[in-house]
């Protein structure tokens, strides 16, 4: 299970719309770990103008790793942290997250991280089965 769901917030999806502040919050509660990278990484992005993106490049534990394979697999998981970041997430492996400007997902740097080649030279034998 990827969150843990207050009773409240789920009176609410059953009700329709779903207060997006209380969906964040409740992303954070249950994958801390991959809201606090994003969260870092995306402060790190946006303390300097010209830095076209911020990444991790750390190994995190099995249990981080299942947070973040769990943030970035879902669409409104990943969605919502973009939005509370103000950031667009790039994704290559069980660990290398990136955080680029919004206006970014078109850029030379964006399509340079998100290629195929990028992602064959972000392999290693310890990422096999991760």
């Amino acid at each position: 299970m990827s969150l843990d769901v207050a009773p409240h917030l789920l009176e609410q999806a059953e009700a329709g719309e779903v207060d997006q502040t209380a969906f964040a919050d409740t992303v954070a509660a249950s994958l801390p770990y991959a809201h606090t990278m994003v969260e870092k990484l995306a402060a790190e992005l946006h303390a300097d103008p010209a830095k076209q993106f911020a990444d991790n490049q750390i190994a995190p534990s099995e249990a981080e790793r299942g947070q973040l394979l769990r943030a970035l697999a879902s669409d409104s998981i990943r969605g919502s942290l973009e939005r509370r970041f103000a950031v667009k997430l790039a994704f290559q492996n069980c660990h290398r997250v990136a955080v680029f400007r919004p206006e970014a997902a078109d850029s030379e740097a964006y399509r340079r991280f998100t290629s195929e080649r990028a992602q064959i030279l972000n392999q290693s034998p310890e990422f096999r089965d991760c």
